[in-house]
């Protein structure tokens, strides 16, 4: 076969092409290397003034047991942090903080709520009840009173937990029977395995015709 004869000029193009992408790449590499503090800085800038705002203090004007607050808190603080640490209101408890046990549940505008997921400025301007709340003076709540009757808890730790979402339970017309109980119960966690008085405390207070809140 007679290899065709190779033509310098149709090899030019070609190299003009690759030898013009070196000068453009070299010279890219080039400018960034001679300007990295100029590029390092504008960033840190950036991200700087992007952490700041999860820091910055909100205002959050919220009703706690039927109390109005102004706070100050940071965007990132839940309502759980916020309750037990600005208000004090230890009642609350922090279990596994992933919103899986149910032991931070209090009621948001009559709603159970798990607060270790909320955050607390999503709050703003609504009516939270905790356990503290549900008394009236030396009167404990109906069902604060039929846990005790019924031995619905041993440790105690899920327990404030457990009555808010049991008080729930029952406005939310979850209550008719004891597998509907159960069922809407389940995610709150009793380690000591307190289940079936649990079921006996909510069974009674939804029989006398529920529980006010």
């Amino acid at each position: 076969m007679c290899q065709q004869p190779t033509n310098d000029a149709e090899k030019q193009p070609s190299l003009h092409h690759a030898r013009r992408n070196f000068l453009k790449q070299t010279s890219a590499l080039t400018a960034l290397a001679l300007a990295p503090s100029v590029v390092m800085k504008a960033a840190e800038k950036k991200l700087d003034e992007k952490a700041a705002g999860f820091f910055e203090q909100k205002t959050l004007n919220i009703e706690v047991n039927g109390k109005a607050h102004q706070l100050s808190v940071e965007p990132r603080a839940t309502l759980l942090d916020v309750l037990r640490e600005n208000l004090h209101l230890t009642g609350s408890k922090k279990g596994c903080d992933l919103g899986q046990c149910g032991a931070c549940t209090v009621h948001v505008d009559g709603k159970r709520v798990l607060s270790c997921l909320s955050l607390a400025v999503m709050q703003n301007g609504k009516k939270i009840t905790t356990i503290e709340g549900l008394q009236q003076g030396d009167q404990l709540h109906p069902m604060q009173e039929a846990f005790i009757k019924h031995d619905g808890f041993q440790c105690g730790y899920c327990t404030p937990g457990q009555i808010m979402s049991a008080v729930a339970c029952i406005s939310e017309g979850h209550a008719g029977t004891d597998n509907e109980i159960r069922e809407y119960m389940s995610g709150n966690i009793c380690r000591c395995g307190a289940y079936p008085n649990i079921v006996d405390a909510i069974s009674e207070v939804a029989k006398k015709g529920g529980s006010r809140d």
